[in-house]
């Protein structure tokens, strides 16, 4: 029975796990984006979550913390300034996951793991959707002409 274990060891052992998912978060912060199997990608959703929510409050402390598990002084400068300063207004849910099909070699599950704020193609997709959902806009610029053609006619009967 698996009672109590929440964490998924991917088949190594706890000092090869960690190096692998801080030399992975490091990879994904400098790259924005990166492609891994599924099981390691929601390994390192929860690994980066915490140390993003940690990097949107700029201290001595909270870089000491993240440092400790990044152990890259290059990626904790970019977190702290970059990425924490565009999901500095999200509540959460700094990654997104999709699912990219099989591997070619193994069959393995594979994924690309990315932050949020930073696909600029889906930003701006949710932007254009908003700016054309106006009805107001729409029903005076269609009562503006008729009332200025009224009054040229009008003018035109004098």
């Amino acid at each position: 029975m698996r009672h109590g274990k929440k964490i998924n060891h991917l088949g190594r052992k706890a000092g090869h796990r960690n190096s692998m998912l801080a030399n992975m978060a490091c990879s994904l912060i400098e790259h924005k984006r990166i492609n891994t199997t599924v099981a390691k990608a929601k390994a390192l959703k929860q690994f980066i979550e915490p140390l993003v929510t940690k990097a949107k409050t700029d201290d001595t402390h909270n870089r000491r913390v993240v440092f400790s598990y990044l152990r890259d002084k290059d990626a904790v400068t970019e977190l702290f300034r970059e990425v924490a300063q565009k999901v500095g207004d999200r509540p959460g849910g700094y990654t997104r996951i999709i699912k990219l099909g099989n591997r070619l070699g193994d069959n393995a599950d594979m994924a690309m793991i990315e932050f949020v704020d930073f696909n600029e193609l889906y930003n701006v997709a949710k932007k254009e959707a908003k700016k054309s959902s106006t009805r107001r806009g729409k029903k005076k610029a269609a009562e503006a002409p008729a009332t200025e053609a009224t009054s040229n006619e009008a003018e035109t009967n004098e």
